[in-house]
């Protein structure tokens, strides 16, 4: 029996998924591949101390949280048809008690952000989880990405193996009598839109390739504190003559600090006796240009974000900011990022769902975003209504000149032009070849 048969015939005997325990968890030769950097170190040391790195996910939550999400149809010639709703869609406009969509995808985007992964599952007030969650109470449980790990497995029991596979979820649950609950993959959405090169199977953080200058950037906003705290000065050299008592300087070193250390005694002017020489080792803070030097940095976190930095606000954006540099880089961001995202989060949210059903033999129906009310995408949407125009006078074109509307529509809509078909007719009137305009009663065509 492989592991996978062993995992599901193990989930039938259990009518609690919240309560079992897992009598073969420690025998079953599979490997879990699990997050490998320290999620809440992320959380505590970067995202609550970096400033440029909290500007960016929060441009990205800001604008992916925007979306709404409702079932498509494919039709039978490879388009899409209309968006359309069902009750199933109720757990994501409201994934928990006064919880929101926007609130869901703000919570995805920031484990993402910091982990690489977010893990969601449906919960019920019965204590069932995944799909045995169909109780009163249903709702999307977020899963610590911290907590989670990966189960896989292949034929031969070697987790390297070729036709390995993700064959369960392990979510640690700290005081669970067994330790956690096990779920299958079809029961939990893994969002992860930055695939990790050294892993098969899960995310990486795009903050991983920037945490050096994540570090430079936080070492140069402690060194400008210090300098400030220091009395908003650079450092100073006091010199003495050569047989001053060693005694004397030290006490000397205690007063100075007293009486002019820290901004409180900034600008003072110095009264020194006893031969002390005050020497400024430097001018002012604009030698150090930390503009520069931080600008540079803020720049590539925001490159890694995918967040142009005018939209963040930094420094480097701003000195070229104007309405046209902005409408590109909205755009740069809604195409480039944002788009994508939706569609990576529309597929992983699909698999904790049921997609409605709609008779044999129909086109299938998957999860989609609806960005229609989007006030960021506004000038996409007027762009969008600029094309349908010229869309429009090339099916009149089309039509007039004797295609049938049909395959017109098709042709635009694949871009093929082979699709076109010719109805025979020519001219305005679309009149067959030889065919006589009929004379009315009153002798006129």
């Amino acid at each position: 029996m492989t592991y996978l048969q062993r995992l599901v015939a193990g989930r039938k005997a259990f009518t609690q998924p919240l309560s079992w325990d897992v009598p073969y968890l420690g025998s079953w030769s599979a490997e879990r591949e699990q997050i490998d950097h320290d999620f809440e170190a992320y959380v505590e040391g970067v995202y609550r101390k970096s400033g440029p790195v909290f500007a960016c996910i929060l441009v990205r939550q800001h604008v992916f949280s925007e979306a709404r999400f409702l079932w498509r149809q494919a039709a039978q010639n490879g388009a899409w048809g209309d968006l359309f709703g069902t009750a199933e869609l109720g757990i994501l406009e409201q994934p928990w008690t006064g919880g929101t969509t926007g609130e869901l995808l703000a919570r995805m985007e920031a484990d993402a952000s910091l982990a690489g992964n977010s893990w969601w599952t449906p919960v019920d007030d019965t204590g069932k989880a995944g799909r045995a969650a169909t109780g009163p109470g249903r709702r999307a449980a977020r899963l610590v990405p911290s907590r989670v790990q990966m189960v896989i497995d292949s034929a031969d029991g070697n987790p390297n193996a070729l036709d390995a596979r993700v064959v369960a979820i392990w979510y640690a649950v700290p005081g669970h009598p067994s330790g956690g609950v096990l779920l299958l993959p079809d029961e939990v959405c893994h969002y992860s839109p930055v695939p990790d090169p050294g892993a098969r199977f899960k995310g990486m953080s795009w903050l991983t390739p920037v945490l050096e200058e994540i570090g430079g950037d936080i070492e140069a906003s402690k060194h400008k504190r210090a300098f400030f705290k220091r009395g908003a000065q650079l450092q100073q050299a006091i010199t003495f003559a050569k047989d001053t008592n060693p005694a004397l300087v030290t006490e000397f070193r205690k007063k100075f600090a007293a009486e002019y250390g820290g901004s409180k005694n900034a600008y003072k002017t110095l009264v020194l006796t006893g031969g002390a020489d005050v020497r400024p080792l430097s001018v002012d803070l604009k030698q150090l240009d930390f503009k520069a030097v931080q600008g540079a940095g803020e720049t590539r976190i925001a490159a890694a974000a995918g967040v142009p930095p005018i939209l963040a606000g930094f420094s480097e954006g701003l000195e070229s900011a104007t309405y046209s540099n902005y409408g590109m880089a909205r755009r740069r961001f809604a195409d480039g990022t944002i788009r994508p995202l939706w569609r990576i989060a529309a597929a992983s949210l699909q698999r904790i769902l049921v997609p409605p059903a709609l008779g044999t033999g129909q086109p299938p129906v998957s999860l989609w975003y609806d960005d229609r009310d989007i006030a960021f995408l506004r000038e996409d949407q007027r762009d969008a209504s600029e094309i349908q125009a010229q869309e429009a006078q090339t099916i009149r074109t089309l039509v007039d000149a004797g295609y049938e509307p049909e395959t017109v529509i098709a042709a635009l809509r694949q871009r093929d032009w082979r699709q076109l078909k010719h109805s025979g007719a020519y001219s305005v009137q679309l009149q067959p070849p030889g065919t006589q305009p009929a004379i009315t009663q009153g002798g006129s065509a």
